[in-house]
């Protein structure tokens, strides 16, 4: 049981990226659409690139979206219009005119015959103007052309009639007016029309319900289909522009073969396929950090980001290919390389988003266009974001790569209509949306550095700069210490950039290596300006202690200021497990009988594990030795640096930090040749 534990031990960065692996593959399977796909490509206006193409089965040939939005609007247009005629309103206007005309008895004024005839008229009034009918004033605009049939419905039964023929408003007044003979009226034709234009209400109202469910049922007839093909039947030959109905034919089989595919059957081929697939591509991503980013492959955290990042492009693109493909090109991919560039290099930023493409080029619609598209921004956003840190470098890039897409864009429009009147602008301003969203990077980089611990460029520059508060407080409290970081800082970059390594981070970590040394500055020799030496009155031990001490004191100064921990890593490992060489010989001498404790002379360590921290190391001494010289020549300080490596390389500090020799001569030339020019012989200019 125990040797399994050790093994497990032993091989836990291994076994957590198999898991890492196997999660990520499993959720971005998850995350595809399950469906067949059509093994032919093709394109509007291209070529077809295949073998002559015969019907493997009897289709139908589908109708486009467009067709049939111009039937349904046909269907619309041509529509008729029906109306509800109410009866029950003839009755009710008939009763209340019997009702205010009863009111009226026979007076000097009126008399019975009058009356008589007051009645008579008004009853054939009403019968006329219900005739046809009386339109209510809401629905008189339905209708623009008044000459045209509309269906009025009676009861059960339903009439086609002109729409003049109905009466509104005005033509009903007129009707009563002219009705009642000519002007001026009697008494009792006043009375009459007084009536009659109080009673009479329209009766033929709009039925906009009845009309629609018809207009419904009519689309719902719509034929999804325009035509069949036979199997064996010839579909295109090689060579022959895909367009016009050869187009719709393709898009029909695409469609059908795709839903053949699509069973309960094909569905755990489907799976694995997808699994395959995608497991090949996170494979490839692997062997390329394995091969090309050692020290990002062995970090798991490291590789748990980049993992995370993939698989977070991913659902935000499937998602919108899920709920709304028209928003295709809204996501802004670009995000990827511009943030795994800030914390990495631009070669692992592009390999990323490149293959984050590939994997997204399953599922969408028109892949070529949508890889094609974004493999081409990855490139410009590679070759055009750089010092994020300047907000203006930022706005020019994304302005650049939106550029980019929009004429790439514009490009494959012109391909596919033969000219530029049918491109949709709308995609322009979705590009335009891409890069305003791309700004969101530098939020993500803000909150990977919180969450993963990660340092990227932007915050190293902050940091370098001399104003921090902490930087200020050593210039302040340890000048000689502040400026001996300077100068190994300066050093380090130098050696940084001529092997390759990062020479920002190693640049910033030069500037607080020693800031353990704000607390006891007079103990350290650079600062000691009044040429009293407080070690005089301290034993060997305790001087030795309190030179050790200042990177213990560093490291929790750096955490109590929030540094990150690859900043942290520097003062951790720049004396490595090195002697306090002086007071050890100091107290050999001052002790001979008795073997010095060497381990109360020690650094603690550990040793560098990076190249960048070995930079360091090998820069710190450098600088601080070259102090000690009397007459700083070419051959001094050659032979300075040399003893000091390989003192360093004795001891096994550089074991862990995977640098070569070849990159260690390189440093110690850029040091030697830096110093040289620190310490070159000025002319000496007369009294």
């Amino acid at each position: 049981m125990s040797k399994t534990v050790n093994k497990l031990y032993k091989h836990n960065t291994t076994i957590y990226k198999v898991i890492l692996f196997l999660i990520t593959t499993v959720a971005i399977v998850y995350l595809f659409p399950k469906g067949g796909q059509f093994k032919y490509e093709f394109t509007k206006g291209k070529p077809w690139q295949y073998d002559n193409l015969y019907a493997p089965f009897d289709f139908a040939i589908n109708k486009s979206e467009e067709e049939i939005t111009e039937e349904i609007k046909t269907i619309e247009v041509a529509a008729k219009l029906y109306f509800q005629f109410n009866k029950e309103t003839v009755s009710e206007v008939k009763k209340a005119y019997q009702l205010r005309t009863s009111l009226y008895n026979v007076s000097d004024s009126l008399s019975k015959i009058d009356i008589e005839s007051m009645v008579l008229t008004g009853n054939t009034i009403i019968d006329n103007v219900y005739n046809n009918g009386f339109i209510e004033a809401t629905s008189e605009g339905i209708i623009s052309d008044k000459n045209s049939f509309i269906a009025l419905k009676k009861d059960n039964q339903v009439q086609d009639i002109i729409y003049t023929n109905l009466l509104y408003s005005k033509d009903v007044f007129e009707l009563i007016k002219n009705s009642l003979g000519e002007q001026p009226y009697s008494y009792s034709q006043n009375i009459n029309l007084s009536i009659l234009s109080e009673v009479i209400k329209p009766n033929v109202s709009y039925d906009n319900e009845f009309t629609q469910k018809v207009i419904d049922e009519s689309v719902n007839e719509i034929s999804l289909s325009k035509g069949k093909v036979s199997v064996g039947e010839l579909i295109i030959l090689k060579g022959d522009i895909v367009e016009g109905k050869k187009m719709a034919i393709l898009f029909s089989l695409k469609g059908q073969s795709e839903s053949k595919l699509w069973t309960n059957a094909n569905y755990y081929w489907i799976v694995l396929g997808y699994t395959i697939l995608v497991s090949l591509a996170l494979l490839m991503l692997l062997l390329f950090l394995h091969k090309y980013r050692k020290e990002i492959f062995d970090n798991n955290t490291k590789v748990t980001f980049i993992f995370f990042n993939v698989s977070f492009m991913l659902l935000i693109q499937t998602l919108v290919v899920k709920y709304n493909s028209d928003y295709l090109y809204v996501v802004p991919l670009s995000i990827l390389p511009i943030v795994l560039k800030a914390f990495f290099d631009a070669r692992l930023g592009l390999f990323t988003h490149v293959l984050t493409v590939l994997l997204l080029g399953f599922i969408v619609p028109d892949s070529f266009e949508f890889i094609y598209l974004h493999i081409i921004a990855g490139i410009v956003t590679i070759l055009t974001v750089s010092e994020l840190h300047k907000r203006a470098n930022l706005f020019i890039s994304v302005g650049q790569i939106t550029l980019i897409y929009m004429i790439t864009y514009l490009a494959f429009s012109i391909i596919k209509e033969g000219n530029a009147s049918q491109i949709n602008w709308e995609y322009l301003m979705m590009f335009g949306a891409n890069g305003l969203l791309s700004f969101l990077s530098l939020f993500f980089i803000y909150a990977y550095e919180k969450i993963f611990g990660l340092v990227s460029d932007v915050t190293l520059l902050e940091l370098s700069s001399t104003n921090t508060r902490l930087l200020r407080e050593l210039n302040e409290k340890a000048p000689g210490t502040f400026q001996h970081s300077m100068q190994v800082a300066n050093l380090a970059e130098a050696a940084a950039n001529e092997i390759g390594a990062n020479s920002m981070l190693v640049r910033t970590g030069a500037l607080y290596h020693d800031i353990g040394k704000i607390l006891n500055p007079m103990y350290f020799i650079e600062n000691q300006s009044t040429g009293v030496n407080p070690h005089n009155d301290l034993s060997p031990t305790d001087s030795a202690k309190i030179i050790t001490d200042h990177v213990i004191k560093g490291i929790e100064l750096a955490k109590q200021y929030r540094l990150p921990d690859r900043i942290i890593d520097f003062i951790r490992t720049h004396h490595g497990t090195s002697l306090v060489y002086y007071f050890y010989v100091k107290e050999q001498e001052q002790s001979p009988e008795e073997e010095a404790d060497i381990k109360k002379f020690q650094y603690k360590g550990p040793v560098p594990f990076s190249k960048e921290t070995a930079i360091l190391m090998i820069c710190d001494a450098a600088e601080a030795a070259s102090k000690s010289l009397q007459q700083p020549t070419a051959q001094s300080i050659d032979n300075l640096i040399d003893k000091i490596v390989e003192k360093q390389k004795l001891d096994n500090q550089f074991i862990n930090s995977d640098i070569t020799f070849s990159e260690i001569e390189k440093i110690k030339k850029v040091i030697k040749r830096k110093l040289m020019n620190i310490y070159h012989v000025r002319v000496e200019y007369p009294d």
